[in-house]
């Protein structure tokens, strides 16, 4: 892809990070964070395009313009519509926004059957009850305590999982990690006696650091500035070394998140929300460090994984 067609494609997902105007500041002042860090990749000023769309100085059609090529048009449509997915299943302003983009594009049935099979993704965590807030009940009888060396071999399998995940070049595969992420936490407070909903997991993420649209958009823009999805129908694996860094990345933040979950449910769920972020924040130097022990074990699981296992380990994780 040319660099204005990169360009194109993340200003395209930074306009789908806004569409339904209900992003909460934390998680604003999180996309920033992502813009900046991933700044000066390939030619591309993050921090330029993030005040662009904030300032609306680029629009749908002003982007779609620059999209030439029809592997670059289906890459951004998918980027925008996991970002869309990222935090939950789409609100009527992002289906709406993705109709347009589709229509800009001269997308095929394709594209909206992309967006059918993110949507499942996005609908397949536990959910809130019809009419209630977020909640974190106790479970009816009292859990048996549970086994730590075997909750302790789930996290580490489900940071493998997602650190495979990374290195497939579908979108939708990145899309995954966050709801694996988020039934990790919701089975980790079940063992320890608490029936969680999305709500607060969505809420227990955003109180260590992790922020759901700012999550993906940093793990698409790892993969996507550091050359790594490339042509779209490419090869299992490659350019390793680049995958290397956001598959970590995915490993580390999955492992700190099944620990920090570990310690504060089995505590009572009495660690304030500044030791959560702290603790949060050094558990995944120590998972990056793991990592390099754990990337052989992640290139193979890997090679196990293909676009159409996708969705049911997301159902049946």
């Amino acid at each position: 892809m040319t660099p204005s067609e990169t360009r194109a494609i993340v200003s395209l997902s930074l306009l789908a990070a806004f569409v339904d105007g209900e992003k909460h500041e934390r998680e604003r002042a999180e996309i920033k964070r992502i813009a900046e860090g991933l700044s000066q990749a390939d030619g591309v000023n993050l921090p330029t395009l993030y005040q662009d769309v904030l300032m609306k100085r680029v629009s749908l059609a002003s982007v779609a313009g620059e999209l030439k090529s029809t592997e670059s048009k289906q890459l951004a449509y998918e980027m925008a519509v996991c970002v869309c997915d990222a935090d939950g299943t789409q609100s009527d302003a992002e289906r709406m926004f993705l109709a347009d983009v589709r229509s800009s594009l001269g997308l095929d049935a394709s594209a909206a059957q992309f967006s059918q099979q993110a949507e499942e993704i996005a609908a397949a965590v536990p959910a809130p009850a019809a009419g209630t807030a977020t909640t974190v009940a106790p479970v009816a009888a009292a859990a048996p305590s549970p086994d730590s060396a075997e909750l302790d071999k789930s996290i580490l399998n489900a940071s493998i999982l997602n650190g495979a995940l990374e290195l497939l070049p579908e979108t939708l595969s990145t899309m995954a990690i966050i709801p694996l992420q988020m039934k990790l936490v919701y089975r980790i407070g079940k063992a320890y006696g608490y029936e969680l909903d999305s709500g607060h997991v969505k809420d227990f993420l955003a109180t260590v650091g992790v922020g759901l649209t700012s999550q993906y958009l940093e793990q698409a823009g790892r993969k996507l500035l550091g050359g790594l999805l490339g042509k779209m129908g490419g090869g299992l694996l490659r350019g390793l070394g680049n995958q290397a860094v956001s598959s970590g990345m995915s490993f580390a933040s999955t492992y700190a998140l099944g620990h920090v979950a570990k310690r504060y449910y089995a505590g009572g769920r009495t660690l304030s929300a500044q030791m959560l972020k702290e603790t949060f924040s050094g558990v995944v130097q120590e998972g990056k460090s793991l990592q390099t022990q754990y990337l052989p074990a992640i290139q193979e699981k890997a090679r196990t994984l293909d676009a159409g296992k996708v969705l049911s380990l997301v159902r049946g994780a």
